[in-house]
């Protein structure tokens, strides 16, 4: 049953088959088994490729499925197509566009297992690009949020600036009246008198603008801080809200320029077990010599194509024939008198009628 069923993977012809040896029906079972085996890689392959695509498990495995079969009958028709001819070098280059449609499927197959055989190795390269990433982003929006903290930070520092500034025109007022009061500058006169309490009252107006402006300034303060704040929530928010894109950098073509970052030597030995496996029903038959199965399905075809050829030549033949024939009859047929007047009594009857209807049309345009 199993050896049956490989047989049909094959595309040889059953009928023909079982009328060869035993040696020969497990010889193709061998090559159908490897084109079954192939598709089946094929169906996991691309199972596990759709699968980091669509993040769905019956959408992987329904595509995967549709791929595998796809691979399975191109697979089958390359075997099964392949015939074995009497030069090898002819044989070489018929099966030269199949063997380069057997590297093609190769490398569509191996592909996807190498994402997944080194799976561990690539989730580390996509972690140091999503960090990398993830640098990068921050960088970028804080370009665009940066300018406006900053504008508004040295707002802050103007207006402190501003508080320090009259704090001390405030304090240099106070040490002038205190230094009045004690004799050590201005009249240098010890006590509280005339030019005392003048410069008490300016140190005095003076702390009174300070304290306005203190007020005044740290509410502006407050509101520019809070004007900050909000700018850096916005920030945040847009850091956030980018993340989870950097996070799904993670997809198919990710995988692959992943990989391509790895040493290649591991990847190209997976593709070429798969290119063996894919060229093997191909490469059996080409270094096979013909066998009773081959030598068969020549009779078979070239019977065939014989009796299509000698058809052929016969409809020729025949068509040949009634030419000649009608040339023959055609030509007695012209020498008899009767057949001449009566085709001279017809054409007079009709160049009559021919001139009596230009006749009439005539008659009537006048």
């Amino acid at each position: 049953m199993i050896r049956r069923f490989f047989i049909l993977c094959s595309g040889a012809d059953r009928d023909l088959l079982d009328s060869c040896s035993r040696g020969e029906q497990i010889k193709y079972a061998g090559i159908g088994a490897t084109v079954f085996f192939t598709a089946l890689m094929a169906f996991f392959a691309a199972s596990y490729a759709l699968y980091t695509v669509f993040d769905k498990v019956w959408m992987a495995l329904f595509f995967g499925l549709a791929w595998g079969l796809l691979i399975f009958n191109l697979d089958r028709y390359i075997v099964s197509t392949l015939r074995k001819r009497d030069s090898f070098w002819k044989e070489w280059l018929q099966a030269s566009p199949r063997i380069l449609l057997a590297i093609i499927i190769a490398v569509v197959i191996s592909k996807p297992l190498e994402l997944k055989i080194f799976e561990k190795e690539i989730n580390r390269v996509l972690l140091e690009q999503k960090n990398q990433m993830t640098l990068d982003n921050q960088q970028q929006l804080a370009l665009q949020f940066d300018p406006a903290i900053g504008q508004k930070q040295a707002e802050i520092a103007a207006l402190k600036q501003e508080i320090t500034d009259r704090e001390a025109e405030t304090n240099a007022l106070y040490e002038r009246y205190i230094a009045e009061a004690e004799g050590r500058e201005g009249t240098g006169l010890l006590g509280k008198g005339p030019v005392y309490k003048e410069k008490r009252e300016k140190h005095d107006a003076s702390l009174a603008a300070l304290q306005a402006l203190r007020t005044e300034n740290t509410e502006r303060i407050a509101s520019i801080e809070q004007e900050i704040a909000q700018l850096e929530t916005g920030l945040g928010k847009a850091v956030a809200d980018s993340q989870p894109v950097i996070d799904g950098f993670d997809g198919l073509m990710a995988r692959i320029e992943a990989l391509g970052q790895l040493p290649w030597f591991p990847s190209f030995f997976i593709f070429l077990l798969f290119l063996a496996i894919e060229t093997a029903p191909i490469l059996v038959k080409l270094m096979t010599p013909k066998g009773p199965y081959d030598l068969k399905l020549e009779d078979q075809e070239t019977a065939v194509a014989a009796w299509v050829k000698q058809k052929v030549d016969q409809r020729f033949k025949l068509a040949d024939t009634d030419r000649v024939l009608n040339e023959k009859i055609y030509g007695e047929i012209a020498e008899e008198e009767a057949v001449y007047a009566y085709k001279k009594q017809k054409a007079e009857e009709l160049m009559r009628l021919q001139a009596d209807r230009f006749f009439d049309m005539q008659v009537k345009n006048l």
